[in-house]
């Protein structure tokens, strides 16, 4: 090799294929770095300007510019935009700006409350160690995780984040949590030895990977690759593969707007093909068509639809949930699906002993003073003594008392170690203590083939071995079983041992995890550790339901969601999991575990019916997470995942909507996500959903209340161009009505607090639209009313109070307006009453009425107002006029409702 390439390999050393197979000191030289000395700062910089910062792509950190161009997207912005261009194509220069105005308005809305959703969510990324502990030159040193670079050297402890993917120089009794990458819920012993090239991620125990978490023990090790190279870079690569979808709402509103879109023009072309027909002047033709493409686009959509999304973002911060997206609030509303994990999010992720199962009895830990107080001297406590003493002896865990409570308040290792030494601490069994007496001087680790882990310990008459693990293999490797005080002992037969992994079947049932715990004196610590031992007895570990998410899994069966618990836990444990916190009937739950799960391009119609049907599916990979995701939409259902771990993040994506946990979640799953949970609370997603479904509703009444008005706009302008009479409206006066006294009740109705009773309807189906046929239908029907009463009120000013044009347009204009404000009364909900219904109880309602009302009076009175909007001061026989038809649809429309409410009654 030249000088010149051993330059280059040393500033840029190439990536290292398969680091965890390659013996340390071939890595170190693929690498150039030495593990005593690290690489130097300038070394460091040079290597970290070829290979890029030791950070993720940010899917989800959306710019200030993406935030605001993102809301202009809308078909009915676009076509808002198009109208405002036509008429100041065509010299209407007040419309197009009242037009750009209002564009403007709605953006402003929708920017500021997503670009401060996105500033919570970056605040959020910045929970977690910001810094990592390297060697530099042969000086230890704390840097910034995003500095770091391939071949620096890196020194870990217990609670440490792994920064990078790094190759072991040293381990120390090291073991790691990477259920988050790769959801096996154990901790993972680790080691500086080399493995096979061929093992899988789960048992590269030679690495350790970047965004994991060091449990116990410590370690030295060399960074081999950084960012986007590292294992979870590449989970996040496959999250960025997977498609985003619109929102529900979205989706509807495109509709919506597509829908609006070929009326106007179908509108247009029909008033411009009759003009032609009957050589009416090109600037008649012109005005109309203008007229009633303002006329069908309800301006104020837009705004309502921002600013009831944006209210739901605040209301929902307040349960404790942090929401990314404006459409997201909506989109839990319509979920009819929600596959949530289970550790932390049905459960407390806080491993406990439960249970104590010894030859002499078995012992339920109920509470912590209760098994204090009753710690006796009789056979079964003193056994019971004993198998604790063993699992807090057998253990790398360990408890800091910082405050002097003999409990301690910090924990570090293996959940289920600390839950062991925490029993052990209520029966003042320390260990502390007992390694002051019995000093461990051998420790044979945790043995995935072996399924068990022991410690050797001196005592004044020889050695102890403690010994726990798995069941089955515990079983196998005893000869005795103690009985009487813990000294006395008798032959395992072969039925004991089937009675007792029976016992452990069982107590797995009701989701406990199961450990054995046996023990033998020897004479020295170089015996075989698992050979001839005498069994002591059970101990069933515990993850508490979580007490509060009984309630709102009733209350989302109740509202006809499917709630689905997909973990890697062991299918017993989650089954019983499920019965406790209601999801499913305890022990009768079909579950469906991860190996079951093929291609669902090749699943039998009768496995796809069983999956469907299930409640629970365990030891579940990422990627078939990411296939239920896909399975259930494609069977038309509107799915919300919850999730924490890195490898939830593609899933989290792929789903309606995404739901990390803020807590416990990690990075790459917040910024997948739609919505963040502070709390990691089950009930603030039910919540969500509730008001998910208030927003819909909120929304879809406002949009009705809009379109039957603009609709009845078109029909009186379309009909008055076609019969050759006088516009009853000119398009200043539409889009001021549109946008102010449309706006304002519409607002009203999308703030209101919404039908009580919500929760107990099932979920809207994913592709129904904003308004169904029979909306369509009533603002149909509404509209045509609403026009009838305009165009009379016009005809009865020229030719019944024989007024000149510009008063009879002043009349028909006010007609409409007022027949807009006395409308929203017809909005009520089929059934209720008419003075008891969330229309005439919101007071935003009234105080919109009367807010427009004086906008009204000020369009007609207030001189360069009128003058813009070319209306003319009326009399009292012109509002006694205006008054009696704009009053005609409400009266009809309430009579309409008590026939109704008649009818459900009957």
């Amino acid at each position: 090799m030249t000088p010149e390439e051993q330059e280059t390999r040393r500033l840029s050393p190439p990536p290292i294929n398969e680091p965890w197979a390659h013996a340390i000191e071939d890595v170190c030289d693929r690498l150039a770095t030495d593990p005593s000395q690290g690489l130097s700062a300038r070394e460091a910089r040079r290597r970290r300007s070829r290979w890029g910062p030791n950070r993720l792509g940010r899917r989800s950190g959306r710019s200030v510019r993406r935030i605001l161009l993102d809301q202009f997207k809308s078909l009915v912005v676009i076509i808002l935009a198009v109208a405002s261009v036509l008429a100041l194509a065509f010299g209407n220069l007040p419309e197009g700006i009242a037009i750009l105005v209002v564009i403007a308005i709605n953006g402003t809305i929708g920017f500021v409350s997503e670009w401060r959703a996105a500033r919570s969510m970056e605040s959020l990324r910045k929970i977690g160690s910001p810094t990592a502990r390297i060697r530099r030159s042969g000086r230890q040193r704390q840097a910034p995780v995003e500095s770091l670079a391939p071949g620096d050297v890196v020194l870990l402890e217990a609670g440490d984040v792994v920064p990078a993917d790094l190759r072991l120089t040293e381990a120390n009794k090291l073991r790691a949590d990477e259920s988050a990458l790769t959801g096996e819920s154990e901790s993972v012993l680790k080691t500086a030895l080399p493995v096979e090239a061929a093992a899988p991620l789960a048992e590269r125990r030679s690495m350790l990977f970047k965004g994991t978490v060091v449990t116990t023990g410590s370690g030295e090790s060399v960074i081999t690759a950084t960012g986007m190279r590292t294992e979870l870079g590449r989970i996040s690569e496959l999250a960025e593969e997977v498609d985003e979808e619109l929102t529900p709402l979205e989706r509807r509103l495109e509709q919506l707007g597509r829908r609006l879109a070929w009326l106007v023009l179908a509108a247009v072309a029909a008033i411009a093909a009759v003009g032609i027909w009957t050589g009416r002047p090109t600037l008649l033709i012109i005005e109309a068509s203008v007229a009633l493409g303002v006329a069908a686009i309800p301006e104020g959509l837009p705004i309502v639809a921002n600013l009831a999304l944006a209210r739901g973002m605040w209301l929902m911060s307040k349960y404790k949930a942090l929401v990314n997206r404006l459409p997201a609030v909506e989109t839990l509303g319509a979920t009819g699906v929600i596959l949530t994990d289970k550790t932390g999010t049905l459960t407390e992720n806080r491993m406990t002993l439960r249970r104590v199962a010894t030859p002499v009895g078995e012992c339920e830990w109920a509470s912590d003073s209760q098994r204090r107080e009753e710690a006796g001297d009789t056979d079964d406590d003193q056994l019971m003594r004993r198998a604790v003493e063993i699992g807090v002896l057998c253990s790398n865990a360990s408890l800091t008392d910082t405050d002097g409570d003999d409990r301690g308040d910090e924990a570090h290792g293996d959940p289920t170690e600390i839950a062991l030494l925490r029993a052990g601490e209520l029966l003042g069994l320390s260990r502390e203590d007992l390694l002051d007496r019995k000093p461990e001087t051998r420790e044979e680790a945790f043995d995935p083939e072996s399924m068990m882990m022991a410690t050797f310990h001196r005592f004044e008459s020889g050695c102890e071995v403690a010994v726990k693990g798995a069941p089955r293999a515990v079983l196998s490797a005893c000869r005795t079983i103690a009985a009487g005080d813990g000294e006395q002992q008798q032959t395992m037969a072969d039925k004991d041992r089937r009675a007792w992994l029976e016992r452990a079947e069982a107590m797995g049932r009701e989701g406990l995890r199961v450990l054995a715990v046996a023990d033998k004196q020897t004479d020295s610590d170089g015996s075989d550790p698992y050979g001839d031992l005498r069994f002591l007895g059970l101990l069933g570990m515990y993850d508490p339901p979580r007490m509060s998410v009984k309630a709102p899994v009733a209350a989302c069966a109740a509202a006809g969601i499917r709630v689905v618990m997909v973990t890697g836990d062991q299918p017993d444990t989650a089954r019983a999991v499920a019965g406790e916190v209601g999801l499913v009937e305890k022990d009768q739950a079909l579950v469906i575990h991860g190996r079951d799960l093929v291609d669902r391009d090749r699943v039998s119609d009768e496995d796809r019916r069983r999956w469907l049907e299930s409640r629970i599916f365990a030891r579940v990979s990422p990627g078939q997470k990411l296939d239920l995701v896909k399975l259930y939409q494609d069977e038309g259902r509107t799915v919300a995942m919850t999730g924490d771990g890195i490898n939830d993040a593609p899933a989290l994506k792929k789903a309606d909507i995404g739901v990390a946990m803020g807590r416990r979640g990690s990075d790459a799953a917040r910024e997948a996500s739609d919505i963040v949970l502070k709390d990691d609370a089950f009930s603030s997603i039910v919540a969500a959903v509730e008001q998910g479904r208030v927003i819909f509703a909120n929304i879809r009444r406002a949009v009705m209340f809009m379109l039957c008005t603009n609709v009845a706009e078109i029909i009186a302008v379309a009909a008055a161009t076609l019969a050759g009479a006088p516009l009853p409206l000119l398009p200043l006066q539409i889009l001021y009505l549109n946008f102010l006294t449309d706006v304002l009740p519409a607002l009203a109705l999308g703030v209101g607090k919404g039908d009580p009773n919500v929760m107990i309807h099932p979920p809207r189906r994913p592709d129904e639209a904003v308004l169904t046929r029979a909306h369509w239908l009533a603002v149909g029907g509404w509209g045509a009313m609403i026009a009838a009463c305009v165009l009379a009120s016009l005809a009865a000013a020229l030719m019944w109070l024989d007024l000149d044009q510009a008063r009879a347009v002043t009349v028909s204009f006010a007609t409409l307006a007022l027949a807009k404000l006395w409308f929203v009364l017809n909005l009520r909900r089929a059934g209720s009453e008419l003075l008891d219904n969330s229309v005439v109880k919101n007071p935003w309602i009234w105080g919109s009425v009367a807010a427009c009302l004086v906008l009204v009076v000020a369009a007609v009175y207030v001189p360069w107002l009128s003058g813009l909007l070319k209306t003319r001061a009326l009399g009292p026989g012109e509002w006694a006029l205006v008054l009696g038809l704009s009053a005609l649809p409400v009266a009809v429309g309430q009579t309409i409702r008590a026939f109704q409410r008649a009818g459900a009654a009957s």
